[in-house]
């Protein structure tokens, strides 16, 4: 099968739009090899079809990427399975940040004030330099800049945590009759 071009990925993306439900499901058995999922609705086959003629056109996901998705999945029905199960209320399911590794491109500065004094890292192909000297790691460099250990992400603000991105914290309800001696009172 020949990889198609830009516009003609663009042209059967758009020509989708007038397809009708039937040869919708032609078109995603062609690309995918299978039938589509029973009951599956129009809007959601175009976007299918859709996502299949784009990889097949420029490549897919990363590998890195598929099994962060795939932790996550399993993170989330293994939460979802734990309030089916009435072991917990949905408010006291720990919230998890993704742990996304971010990828810096090569010429990205990052800047970060220290005891008074802007500090500028630079990512370079092969790790990271600040004041001239090149490091390895970016937790080298925060090592460097403060004298103590540090997580350079953590250090540089890359990453989040859950109140970054509006998790709720993690917290346990007690039941009444687990009450702290502070919350009982005498009869």
């Amino acid at each position: 099968m020949k990889r198609p071009t830009k516009e003609e990925v663009e042209r059967e993306i758009a020509a989708l739009d007038g397809v009708e439900a039937p040869a919708l499901r032609l078109r995603w058995r062609e690309l995918y090899r299978r039938d589509p999922p029973p009951r599956i609705r129009a809007g959601l086959l175009r976007r299918g079809i859709a996502y299949q003629l784009q990889v097949l056109a420029f490549g897919g996901l990363k590998p890195q990427t598929i099994r962060l998705l795939r932790k996550l999945a399993a993170e989330f029905r293994a939460s979802r399975q734990v309030i089916a199960d009435g072991n917990v209320e949905p408010a006291t399911v720990p919230a998890r940040a993704a742990s996304v590794r971010r990828t810096l491109s090569p010429g990205t500065q990052l800047y970060r004030e220290w005891n008074g004094t802007t500090e500028i890292v630079e990512v370079s192909a092969d790790g990271f330099v600040w004041r001239g000297k090149r490091y390895r790691t970016l937790s080298a460099v925060a090592v460097a800049i403060t004298g103590t250990k540090w997580s350079g992400p953590k250090f540089f603000g890359l990453t989040k945590t859950s109140d970054d991105i509006g998790l709720a914290p993690r917290s346990r309800r007690r039941p009444p009759w687990e009450a702290s001696d502070a919350e009982v009172t005498a009869p």
